[in-house]
């Protein structure tokens, strides 16, 4: 039998771990799940390509019950203390909102217990000691502020299970533990904050089965403000309620089921002599209200939705949104309270769980320099066009310059050119009129595939029947028609859009809100359809907000009210930024005002400021409109966008992994493959390949490194392979040998040292010559020998380093 310290790490949780468990009262089918990888690894993005990065991995995940986790081990080889583990335990335990850690080396077991539940923090326990599982429950209530025997069996009830086997995420599980667990306490007012494409919908579903299924919540209403929601909703996640669910159409009421899905506006009235459709309800027939979206209208005041929530104020409200609003006007956390959870883009990011993206900024010239018409310039229908300097706020909005629509529609047809003519995109215009003017420079500009296909560009609005028609086509990755959408407002929020890969901004966005909603269409990922990273091309500078250091924080509360001093109308209704779209037109629905006291109502276009009487818009052609500028930002590990050079955050990054030059020049000297070093870079989002590209196409990475981070003089791959064979350092070996060698640093110079690693390279064209691999390797006096004299070659190439 091995001596204990022999044994592996795996050895040590199958013969001391899992039987301590096992005598503890652990149901190890039921309660105890091992190697638990509970996110899947950052995307990093390299030119083209992926690789994702480490995947977090618990060696124990304990439950209570299936998907209600209570405790953490980390396991260490008995070589290591029994505290080893703790540290990466307490950091697992607290992302997975746990309030017990445990490390163990198969010696005993050290127990970290922040529950409040005993005095001492942390306790040696022996492998005959392992609490049980209820012991560990007790420790989770206290935690968790469960103290009552209906708290707990709320808190405590199953999850549903479908026939898929579908399992929650683990900041899933979160969520919906800690909405629940907040229910079960009697909290009435809630607020999820959870990053568009982390799944609050299949979130939302496992709230309402839970708390329906035992009967805590019988009549429950799902509110949202998108048709496409609603429908998402209802043959997504939902459809596992069936003949229970029903959904309210044309403000028909019916009282004899259980779930109901609806529209804000399907239960609102905007005629004040007609009753509003939720007054057909009693005030207390639902017990549970979600508020999908929730940002876009339930937390201002004087909104239609807010009165339906007040007509139902003694149901339990839950609302659900990735960006909470917060404005001197409208504040979700002052109606919900503070998030209970906040699952953010840049956690989502980071997990792996969302898509990391690139920004292309385009720079036209009409957009920097401003317009000024030349005296006497008329527009297409002949009238003189103001003299004034236009700008960005002005264009396709009050000016429509038709030779910078057609700059922005050639602009993205070459980027779709070099990548992937049929890669999902959307294009944000300014209005709808501004979405079918793209349409038609998109037509033109890709002519040749519209001809195939008409649909491969269409006008997605909400005045457009047939364009809305073809959104479920659209959002579908196993279609390939439409494969551009231009559209207004219809597509910012409640799109499922799995594969879309291009987002081009050509609309004034300044609400923080709105952009990050825009931004959430592309962040899903697809990976059966390669789609595992997103690009930006943006024309307005919208990617500005970006550099807002709470773009992606918690929401903070900024709204100001004067002690004693109720809100006007005026105070109320006059700034409020966020706008609820009519699904039947596309247009902004103006909540509050008298329509039948003002003849005009004007529109408002996000972005520019408000039109206060009815103008046409002026169309000019004749402008020289061109690209003055471009240029790539990179989202580094932080989270955040690279906005200076890409060659300077890669010396920081290679100045943050590497003390010293000797430094660097010891770990590539040990490294028996530099491929491996090079992906371990990589891996750390080290950008290497664009910043080749950018400085010079055939210096070595080695160099480039070098260079880069410590100015060191470069030398090319042809130079490296030159200065090798000028040192005839291989004239001791046969001429086949010699020959093969040659090749070698041929493909080198060629293609760089990560090619010439692996084994395979003698499967080449080039090497034919020289016979099958295995032939050429018996030519070295077999594998470990050519291995040998290739790694003597790697040494020669970088003896001049």
């Amino acid at each position: 039998m091995k001596d204990k310290q022999e044994l592996s790490e795996q050895d040590i949780c199958t013969q001391y771990i899992l039987p301590a468990l096992v005598r503890a009262g652990w149901d190890i089918r039921k309660q105890v799940r091992e190697q638990v990888y509970f996110t899947d690894g950052r995307i990093y993005v390299k030119g083209d390509k992926t690789q994702r990065g480490k995947a977090k991995k618990a060696d124990y995940v304990l439950y209570y019950k299936p998907n209600i986790p209570i405790a953490i081990i980390e396991a260490k080889k008995n070589t290591f203390a029994v505290s080893a583990g703790m540290q990466q335990a307490l950091d697992y335990a607290d992302i997975l909102d746990l309030p017990v850690a445990f490390s163990s080396n198969g010696d005993g077991f050290l127990e970290h217990d922040k529950s409040g539940f005993s005095e001492v923090i942390e306790r040696e326990l022996s492998l005959d000691d392992f609490p049980s599982p209820d012991e560990l429950w007790q420790k989770y209530k206290k935690f968790k502020g469960i103290e009552t025997p209906e708290a707990e069996q709320i808190a405590s009830f199953d999850y549903f299970f479908d026939s898929k086997g579908r399992q929650p995420r683990y900041y899933q599980q979160i969520a919906i533990n800690r909405t629940v667990e907040a229910i079960a306490k009697g909290q009435d007012r809630l607020l999820l904050v959870m990053a568009t494409g982390s799944g609050k919908t299949y979130t939302a579903f496992q709230i309402i089965h839970r708390l329906w299924k035992n009967g805590t919540k019988k009549r429950i209403l799902f509110l949202a403000d998108r048709t496409a929601l609603i429908s998402q909703t209802k043959r997504g996640d939902f459809k596992h309620f069936k003949n229970k669910m029903t959904v309210i159409k044309n403000k028909n009421i019916d009282t004899a089921f259980e779930i109901y899905l609806a529209l804000y506006q399907g239960l609102v009235n905007y005629e004040d002599d007609i009753l509003d459709a939720y007054r057909e309800f009693s005030p207390d027939f639902f017990d549970l209200i979600v508020i999908d979206e929730c940002h876009r209208g339930s937390a201002a005041e004087d909104s239609k939705w807010r009165e339906i929530l007040e007509y139902f104020s003694s149901a339990t409200h839950v609302g659900l949104t990735a960006t909470p609003k917060e404005t001197k006007e409208i504040s979700n956390i002052e109606y919900f309270g503070d998030p209970i959870y906040t699952y953010s883009l840049k956690q989502g990011i980071d997990d792996g769980f969302l898509a990391p993206y690139k920004v292309i900024r385009v720079g036209l010239n009409v957009d920097l320099e401003g317009y000024r018409p030349e005296v006497g310039k008329r527009d297409k229908s002949g009238n003189l066009i103001d003299d004034r300097l236009y700008n960005l706020e002005d264009f396709d909005r009050n000016l429509v310059i038709d030779d910078r629509t057609k700059a922005v529609a050639k602009r993205v047809m070459e980027y779709l050119q070099k990548t992937d003519v049929y890669a999902k995109t959307i294009i944000f215009c300014v209005d709808t009129e501004h979405a079918e003017r793209m349409r038609q420079a998109i037509s033109n500009e890709a002519a040749d595939l519209v001809r195939e296909n008409y649909k491969y560009v269409m006008r997605i609005t909400g005045e457009d029947k047939l364009g809305k028609l073809e959104l479920d086509n659209f959002t579908n990755p196993e279609e390939r028609y439409p494969v551009i959408a231009t559209t207004s407002k219809l597509m910012t929020t409640g799109v499922d859009a799995q594969t879309c890969k291009l987002i081009v901004l050509d609309s004034n966005i300044q609400s923080p809100t709105e952009f990050k909603q825009i931004i959430g269409r592309g962040t899903r990922i697809n990976e059966q359809f390669d789609k595992r990273y997103f690009t930006i091309m943006d024309f307005r500078n919208v990617t500005d907000q970006f550099s807002d250091r709470s773009f992606d924080g918690d929401p903070v509360m900024i709204k100001e009210v004067r002690e004693g001093v109720p809100l006007t109308d005026e105070d109320i209704s006059g700034n409020i930024t966020e706008r609820v779209i009519d699904q039947a037109t596309g247009e902004v629905l103006n909540f509050g005002t008298d329509a039948k006291s003002v003849p005009y109502t004007p529109t408002i276009i996000s972005g520019g400021a408000v039109v206060s009487e009815s103008r046409d818009k002026v169309y000019v052609t004749g402008v020289n409109v061109e690209i003055l500028n471009e240029r790539i930002q990179y989202l580094n590990d932080n989270g955040d966008l690279v906005t200076a050079s890409l060659k300077d955050y890669t010396k920081q990054s290679l100045l943050r992994k590497f003390s010293s030059l000797d430094d660097f020049l010891s770990s590539w000297d040990e490294a028996d493959k530099k491929s491996a070093l090079i992906a371990e870079l990589s891996d750390q989002g080290i950008v290497l390949e664009d910043l080749q590209k950018s400085i010079q196409k055939d210096l070595d990475l080695f160099d480039l490194i070098c260079y880069v981070a410590w100015g060191q003089p470069p030398l090319t791959r042809k130079e490296r392979a030159d200065n090798v064979r000028k040192r005839n350092c291989f004239a001791k070996y046969g001429v086949a040998v010699r020959s093969v060698l040659d090749t070698l640093l041929e493909k080198y110079a060629s293609d760089g040292i990560e090619n010439i690693e692996d084994l395979s390279v003698l499967k080449l064209e080039s090497f034919k010559k020289y016979g099958a691999p295995k032939q050429i390797i018996d030519l070295f006096g077999g594998k470990s020998r050519y291995i040998e004299v290739l790694r003597e070659l790697k040494t020669e190439l970088y003896q001049a380093a």
